[in-house]
């Protein structure tokens, strides 16, 4: 009550906020005369201006002002473009480091331009990221006229680029690309042996198109860079073989959790099968020997029972490609991950490539919080604001629209049956197209957009041709003669190639869209057609006055469809079903009413579709037969919308405690790539290794002689022959270590120096008969690709272990304690292993001098993939007896402590002032011990 009462009193904190960008607006303005009267060059001469106020200390808010004014006015010049006084505060919500909402229409690409030129007067780069090539390229080339006009470079990041080019786009001031490819060549880079080899150069600022599509939906799931394991095709294909044969009690499904799993019987059966085409040919199938073959069980039920064809995939040209959830967008070249690719390419019968392993990985989480500065625009944020303050610390601006939205949004109407629903919807598109109202029809799925497309085909309509030239013709004859065309076109990913004309022309009077999703497609429907997209169409074999002729005619008829399309009530968007994401429905009502257009909204829905069936439609089903309700006839009322709200608000808090717990995990992952990717950093920036691979040496010495003589044992408790086995093999010498134990009174310490002495005399030996210069380039070589072995093997185990611990549960233990002190564990025993690799590597290395190494060691051939989120939430469960054994090679494992890094001049009592420290060198706080055993040592 009382804060209903301030809210009328003193605003929103949006509204307060809102206010305070007033004056600079205003101040914006009345820079506009002064700037207008400025030449081009003297418009262009402010930006060395800026840069010089930069260099010279000034701050970034400083220069607001004078810069958002200088875009503003480059804008008119070169796309004849002024931004609106609502634009210029959604530019200031970027600067600050926030995220700007504004309705669909309202000119997000064009208001990332302010932020976007302040930001990248400092010289450091500004990242624009978006959610596809095409935006990507398209906005990189439009928007960049502004950037180019005033002095900056403009770079684009797509996909397939080759590495030379797109180190000179991230050397631009201004790159674009998508989220994809900036996440991928972060990995990539800190992949490469040398510097030059890598790509990005930091991470100053970035702006995120679509930032709600991009940091929440897609960020359920990690980036992964994966490569080829051995050929296991025949295994895939037999296990494929036997899902037809499995009854539907042999498994239990549960579409709400996204999760499927073998019951006792169907394991049974199942262990029946696999023993009659001979893939189980030893012991029980859950046994630890056949951990294997029950995790490509798990996948390939999952991938007959949970995925389906044409919704989360389809098959085009012998290949199983990925359709994003979220946009309804094919994603080339992306790959499910453990297996599950495999198992949909065999159930479809196509060729079934390699298998992977995870090379590298980042969640879209960890990437962009590396950034100084984030921004994001997006017209449905405000439904998902406090996870973007919780995971980003990103406040979320509501920015008014330049003009009031008259779109009329309609109840819902629900029906009983998806049949009813079909017919229902076809009267009333049958009464808009008759009024020649633009259409545009939503769908979840490929599958139901082309089941509503071949049902209207059915009833008489005709779909356009994008292919051929003249394809929309006819929709202009019957614009132009005021009849109907019953004329349809569909978005989906299977036109993914004429997506950007199919929607700039759904504003056309009696135009009909049926469309997947429209989250992120970047080209506004503008009622009576899109101006621009015809021209470059119709006149691109036109020139001089003819050309000029046909551009006044085309610019003519659209005004006059656009009027048609008004007096007919604006765009109508039907929404054939509810998604399981308010935002998502949202951005589809919010494509129409653009700029104060009239317009119109509603969805149709049935009991029998996937959200309603699958939160409880069984018992209004029941109800609804009770009280009466008639074949064809449909409930409307608020509270049905408020019962789907719920629905939906179920599924979207199941979802963040998806993004949540995969955060969580993630960040133990990332305090340890952050520690291995910095070390990498640091090696590759240093001329020789030689202290460092001196350091290793001594560390296994160490090492070896605590693990074989323990502290305070008696000689007679001494493994003198496991000693001189092991140091036979680690470092490659034949030490008398037998002879030096019998002496009278040697201690341990004194058999370390021995054998260390030995060992450095040993590597000295060999490194002069190999020349010092090539040793050094060998070491360093060798150090990088030792630790990108372990690496990769440690991501491996961190993956089995993730899928482990939550058994732990059941000792009443939290599965994340208990993973962050395996995961430690394992990271301290990978930087010991690094230790023993390197030295055995090197104490054993001889070099030809016939072909010297001349050049880095190439990367291996990678895949990258972001698997869709319903992949990795419903991960397959693994026995208990592969817990135990992963435990048991746990607890086999030896542990050191790992260390941290180089120095400055340091006070012993100011850890501030050590800067960084050598894992070896003493502890500058005076303890007299190692910094990795002090101050360094991990806890």
């Amino acid at each position: 009550m009382l804060g209903a009462l301030a809210k009328k009193i003193f605003g929103t904190a949006n509204d307060r906020r809102l206010k305070t960008y007033t004056p600079k607006v205003n101040a914006i303005n009345a820079l506009e005369p002064q700037l207008a009267a400025l030449s081009d060059e003297e418009l262009r001469a402010r930006t060395v201006a800026f840069r010089e106020q930069i260099a010279a200390g000034a701050a970034l808010d400083s220069l607001l002002v004078p810069a958002f004014a200088t875009v503003r006015e480059a804008a008119k010049r070169t796309l004849g473009q002024r931004h609106f006084d609502v634009q210029l505060i959604g530019g200031m919500v970027l600067h600050e480091g926030a995220i700007s909402e504004m309705r669909t229409g309202e000119g997000k690409t064009l208001v990332a331009t302010l932020a976007v030129y302040l930001n990248a007067l400092a010289g450091k780069g500004v990242h624009v990221v978006t959610v596809n090539d095409y935006l990507a390229k398209r906005d990189s080339e439009w928007m960049g006229r502004i950037y180019r006009f005033l002095g900056m470079s403009v770079g684009c990041v797509i996909h397939d680029l080759p590495d030379d080019e797109r180190a000179a786009a991230y050397a631009c001031d201004i790159t674009y690309g998508t989220n994809n490819e900036f996440g991928f060549d972060y990995l990539r880079d800190n992949m490469k042996y040398e510097f030059a080899q890598m790509v990005q150069r930091g991470h100053h600022f970035a702006i995120v198109d679509e930032v709600d599509s991009i940091l929440i939906d897609e960020a359920r799931t990690p980036l992964i860079i994966s490569g080829a394991v051995d050929d296991k095709s025949d295994l895939y294909n037999t296990i494929d073989r036997l899902m037809p044969k499995l009854a539907s009690e042999d498994y239990e499904l549960d579409e709400k959790q996204r999760t499927v799993h073998l019951t006792d019987a169907g394991n049974e059966h199942m262990e029946e099968l696999l023993a009659e085409v001979g893939a189980l040919t030893e012991g029980a199938l859950y046994e630890a020997h056949n951990v294997t073959l029950v995790h490509h069980i798990n996948q390939a039920l999952r991938a007959h029972k949970l995925f389906q064809k044409d919704k989360d995939y389809i098959v085009r040209k012998g290949e199983v490609v990925i359709i994003d959830e979220f946009t309804g967008r094919m994603m080339p070249g992306r790959r499910y991950s453990e297996g599950l690719h495999q198992a949909l390419e065999a159930k479809e019968r196509v060729q079934v490539q390699p298998e992977n392993v995870t090379l590298a990985s980042i969640t879209f989480q960890n990437y962009f919080r590396l950034y100084e500065k984030l921004g994001g625009m997006t017209g449905t944020a405000s439904t998902e604001a406090n996870e973007f303050a919780e995971i980003y610390k990103l406040d979320v601006v509501e920015i008014p629209t330049n003009r009031p939205v008259q779109r009329r949004d309609d109840d819902d109407e629900v029906y009983r049956t998806a049949k009813e629903k079909l017919n229902a919807i076809l009267e009333e598109v049958k009464d808009a197209n008759a009024r020649m109202q633009p259409l545009l029809v939503g769908t979840t799925s490929i599958e139901k957009s082309e089941q509503l497309a071949d049902f209207l085909i059915q009833q008489g309509y005709k779909m356009i041709d994008f292919a051929d030239p003249k394809g929309l013709s006819k929709l202009y004859e019957s614009a132009r003669a005021g009849q109907p065309s019953k004329m349809l076109a569909v978005l989906n990913a299977r036109f993914h190639e004429q997506e950007a004309y199919i929607v700039a022309e759904a504003g056309v009077p009696g135009a009909i869209t049926i469309a997947t999703n429209m989250a992120g497609r970047g080209t506004d429907i503008q009622l009576g057609g899109n101006v621009d997209m015809r021209v470059e169409h119709e006149c691109a074999e036109l020139e001089g006055d003819a050309r000029a002729a046909k551009e006044a005619e085309i610019r003519e008829e659209v005004a006059r469809f656009k009027e048609q399309a008004l007096a007919a009530g604006g765009l109508y968007i039907i929404g054939t079903e509810r998604h399981e994401s308010r935002r998502i429905d949202n951005q589809l009502r919010g494509r129409s009413g653009r700029q104060g257009d009239p317009g119109r909204s509603k969805f149709f829905l049935s009991l029998q579709d996937d959200l309603m069936r699958i939160f409880g439609s069984e018992r209004m089903d029941s109800m609804l037969v009770k009280l009466g309700l008639q074949e064809g006839e449909a409930i409307v009322h608020p509270w049905i919308n408020k019962a789907i709200e719920k629905a939906q608000h179920k599924v979207e808090a199941r979802n963040f405690d998806i993004r949540k717990n995969i955060l969580k995990f993630d960040n133990v992952m990332n305090d340890q790539r952050k520690v291995i990717f910095e070390r990498r950093r640091e090696i590759m920036g240093e001329e020789s290794v030689e202290e460092q691979v001196s350091d290793m040496r001594a560390e296994v010495v160490e090492t070896l002689v605590s693990t074989h003589i323990p502290s305070d044992a008696y000689a007679e408790a001494w493994d003198i022959a496991g000693l001189a086995e092991d140091v036979h093999a680690k470092l490659n010498i034949d030490a008398p270590v037998a002879d030096w134990a019998k002496e009278e009174g040697i201690a341990d310490e004194e058999l370390k120096e021995r054998l260390l002495e030995a060992a450095d005399k040993a590597y000295e030996e060999r490194v002069e008969r190999s020349t010092p210069p090539l040793m050094r380039m060998i070491e360093k070589q060798v150090v990088l690709q030792s630790l990108d072995t372990l690496w990769r093997e440690h991501l491996i185990a961190l993956d089995h272990l993730r899928q482990v611990i939550g058994w732990r549960g059941m000792a009443q233990r939290d599965p994340l304690n208990e993973y962050k002190s395996e995961a430690l564990d394992l990271f301290r025993s990978l930087m010991s292993r690094w230790d023993e690799t390197v030295t055995a590597q090197l104490m054993r290395v001889e070099v030809s001098f016939e072909a010297p190494p001349s050049a880095p060691p190439e990367l291996p051939p990678m895949e990258m993939s972001h698997p869709n989120p319903v992949a990795l939430t419903a991960g397959a469960s693994v026995e208990q007896t592969a817990l135990e054994d992963l435990n048991a090679r746990l607890a086999a494992m030896d542990f050191s402590a790992q260390a941290a890094e180089p120095a400055a001049a340091r006070d012993p009592s100011d850890p501030t002032s050590w800067g960084k420290v050598g894992r070896n060198e003493q502890c500058p706080c005076g303890s007299g011990k190692k910094y990795k055993h002090c101050h360094g040592q991990l806890v």
